[in-house]
């Protein structure tokens, strides 16, 4: 009996941003993204993990799923299941040499992410790493942003976690049968049936509008200074810096640390949310870093990225990416780090007034009914440097412990991508009340990356110098 979902089926097509992910992707700039884990305790084994990592596939499809790319001009690409699919190519095994330190665990994740994933393939791997020190190991995770989008894939990853020391008894073979591979015949109709069906969509939507014409009115008033804000954005580009210029495929992965608490106190004592807090840090770091390398920072403001989901609460668990961005302030020209942090959460305020992430949501849901060339050159404009000098993107995280075959996640890291002329990338996750940073840089122009690792924590370290003389004042 064949087996199929509605959420991740055969033959979903793939959202227009997510097709982005694909359009930008070059032998340079990998679009994956993934994670750190590092956990207590001695490893499983290999064969164990891979039994667990069977018995949840279920719910997650798109793991057993590969790219089918129609003709051109028939659409975007569809997910179709892998009749081919072998679990233990996606999952994965290696040791850390002798001792076993974090300095090789990073090395390790660097030349991990260096390599593209095979498109021909369900796009993703995991790896197991044994021999880290201190009686602890590793899984790294790799995943095509076109598959899952950093926000939404916390829900989705954490189906191969327990939520006790204890794991679930493994469930039975669910049955699952792929479906036969498409044919071009069929990738064609297909696109001709979607096409077909896209004015009737538009069509229910003016029916809906046609109903409540005064909301309609507002609504569409405000996607249109929405968009006007996003077109207005490409007037105002990104100052070029070192962290702009062409890169190459190898990468460098460095973290830091702290404690969730820490972010709280910070903005508990000096105003603005966790998320502010956070690029103020970075914010902090970046201008040493910047200092280091003999820039001037006076009137230098730099822009990241900083991706909102505007994942709608009925479309909570779907697959597929549901993301605007965000040109988030990076205030380096400030030396006083409380003023940064002001001036950020000034910004970020007004961001959040403004209707940026609307209009970026209207052009994102036009761009779903776009021809792929006018969605090529759109999906282009979105990862300009022109826009922004990197991407800073906060995942929140489970506050509770996690475990994979009863043993505990201690800390989690979480790795972003580089676009095109973008050297670096910064993502951050709390979990269980501790904050992992995950800084991906050029492997060619970032030999320095351990400088802003350690400048984020220096930079945290003034805040929370500065919280805690404003609360004895």
């Amino acid at each position: 009996m064949t087996t199929t979902s509605t959420v991740g089926g055969h033959l979903d097509r793939l959202t227009a941003v997510d097709a982005s992910f694909l359009t930008n992707e070059t032998s340079s700039s990998h679009m994956h993204i993934g994670g750190i884990l590092i956990f207590e305790g001695p490893p499983p084994r290999y064969v164990d993990l891979v039994e667990h990592v069977r018995g949840r596939l279920a719910k997650v499809p798109r793991f057993r799923q590969r790219l089918a790319v129609p003709p051109i001009e028939a659409g975007r690409p569809l997910w179709v299941d892998d009749v081919n699919f072998n679990l233990t190519y996606h999952v994965r095994h290696t040791a850390l040499p002798t001792p076993g330190g974090e300095e090789a665990l990073r090395r390790l994740a660097g030349r991990v992410f260096s390599q593209q994933l095979d498109r021909s393939k369900p796009l993703w791997e995991m790896w197991l790493v044994q021999g880290l020190e201190k009686d602890r190991f590793a899984i790294l995770t790799k995943t095509h942003h076109a598959a899952v989008d950093g926000i939404s894939g916390v829900d989705i990853g954490t189906v191969l976690f327990d939520l006790e020391p204890v794991p679930e008894p493994a469930p039975v073979d669910d049955g699952w049968k792929p479906q036969p591979t498409p044919s071009t015949r069929q990738l064609l109709a297909r696109g001709a049936s979607d096409a077909a069906a896209a004015p009737f969509k538009l069509a229910e939507q003016a029916v809906g509008a046609a109903r409540h014409p005064e909301t309609a009115a507002r609504r569409l008033a405000e996607a249109l200074e929405g968009v006007g804000e996003v077109v207005g954005a490409l007037a105002d580009p990104a100052p070029k810096v070192p962290l702009n210029q062409p890169i190459g495929p190898h990468r460098r992965f460095t973290l830091a640390r702290s404690e969730l608490a820490t972010f709280k106190r910070i903005k508990d004592g000096l105003g603005g949310t966790v998320n502010d807090v956070v690029l103020a840090v970075v914010t902090g770091a970046l201008r040493s870093w910047l200092q280091e390398r003999g820039v001037r920072t006076e009137g230098l403001e730099l822009r990241a990225l900083v991706p909102v989901s505007i994942r709608a609460e009925n479309e909570r668990g779907e697959l597929g990416n549901r993301l605007a961005a965000m040109r988030g302030p990076l205030p380096v020209y400030l030396e006083d780090p409380v003023r940064r942090l002001r001036v950020v959460t000034e910004q970020m305020e007004g961001l959040k007034r403004s209707k940026q992430a609307l209009g970026a949501e209207v052009i994102a849901r036009f761009n779903d009914f776009a021809p792929p060339t006018l969605l090529a050159q759109a999906s282009r404009l979105n990862f300009s440097t022109r826009l922004f000098n990197l991407i800073v993107t906060n995942v929140p995280g489970p506050q509770i412990p996690l475990y994979v075959l009863g043993r505990e996640l201690q800390e989690a890291f979480p790795v972003a991508f580089l676009p095109e002329n973008h050297a670096l990338a910064v993502a951050i996750m709390s979990y269980n009340g501790s904050v992992g940073f995950g800084l991906l840089g050029d492997y060619d122009s970032m030999d320095d990356i351990e400088s802003i690792a350690a400048g984020i924590e220096a930079s945290l370290a003034e805040l929370e110098e500065a919280a805690s003389a404003a609360a004895r004042s």
